[in-house]
């Protein structure tokens, strides 16, 4: 089982241009990155529990409802009066979405430290808003140590959301503590310029991650593809995926649950059989999550992909090793 924690909440995109001062309509939609993770595991047919804090009110039980319909396990879920978090996107003409945030006194922000996992908790998945907001972000914090020292498979995509940051070189020494604990780490293009160092080119950057702890860094880069970086410094490259662009929400998480569908799918959600990945393995993986990506993004609001809807994740490359050429779902 794959266990996938941080906040559900509430996007408000606008269905029409926005220009001042007319107020474009909006249409409400199930949201948050942990939360599409999540749902796209779901589809794609990983076993997978959601871990937040959610709110009572309607929007709190339309995300509940959302979770359950698509076949994710809600046993870890934790409930309470406080509202749901908000966030208004209004997507721009190239469909990449602009975002604000209300987030004070919301349900996921007062999340509290479940305890050691349950034994059958392969990964853990962690990002975006949950790790910024206190004192939620303390409390995931400790989540992801703990369950790291107990051999669980760690995940990050940060999903930096810079508005709601008050520190950002703290926020970023931060980030660097959590590198040691992760199997994995997925990060974009634009987040890795805003957490690199002063003046540090992104492609070092992400080089001396990948040098600090995780098995493998993967660099999203938009309508130029994605990228693995391992720690002896070899790089994997593919190309996206062409799709008619309705918008780009939701095309981030989607990456992360097909890149850890792919590793649950090939018996690889270790570090270790990460870090044993070949290349042709890698470019099995980064194109399956691209194709995942893809489609996502010619669908509004953060629709992922169904299993039937994508290739098979089962490696059967030449040249390609016998343990990682098995179906294994």
């Amino acid at each position: 089982m794959i266990v996938v924690g941080g906040e559900a909440l509430i996007d408000l995109v606008a269905t029409e241009s926005v220009t001042a001062p007319a107020l474009p309509t909006r249409a409400s939609r199930l949201g948050g990155g942990p939360y599409n993770v999540a749902i796209a595991l779901a589809r794609l047919g990983s076993a997978v529990s959601m871990f937040s804090r959610i709110s009572t009110d309607d929007f709190g039980e339309a995300l509940v409802h959302g979770l359950r319909e698509s076949g994710v396990d809600t046993a870890l879920l934790q409930r309470g009066p406080e509202p749901t978090t908000l966030a208004v996107a209004s997507p721009g003409p190239d469909g990449s979405a602009r975002y604000s945030f209300y987030v004070q006194g919301t349900a996921d922000r007062l999340v509290i430290d479940p305890g050691p996992l349950p034994p059958q908790a392969r990964a853990l998945s962690l990002g975006t808003l949950s790790m910024v907001l206190e004192p939620g972000a303390s409390a995931y914090e400790s989540l992801l140590h703990r369950e790291s020292e107990r051999g669980v498979f760690v995940a990050l995509d940060p999903n930096v959301r810079a508005e709601l940051i008050d520190d950002a070189e703290a926020y970023r020494r931060r980030f660097e503590r959590w590198l040691p604990h992760l199997g994995l780490l997925t990060v974009s293009e634009e987040d890795a310029c805003w957490l690199a160092l002063d003046s540090e080119p992104v492609t070092e950057a992400v080089r001396r991650w990948a040098s600090m702890g995780p098995a493998a860094v993967v660099l999203t880069r938009g309508a130029e593809g994605l990228s693995v970086i391992t720690p002896d410094g070899a790089r994997v490259d593919v190309g996206c995926r062409r799709s008619e662009v309705v918008d780009t929400i939701g095309a981030g998480d989607t990456v992360q649950a097909a890149l850890l569908h792919w590793l649950h799918h090939n018996n690889a959600l270790d570090p270790a059989a990460v870090a044993a990945l070949p290349a042709a393995a890698w470019r099995h993986a980064l194109t399956y999550a691209a194709t995942a990506a893809a489609l996502t993004c010619s669908r509004p609001g953060a629709q992922p992909p169904t299993a039937d809807e994508l290739p098979s994740p089962a490696l059967a490359a030449e040249g390609v090793p016998r343990e990682f050429a098995a179906d294994r779902s």
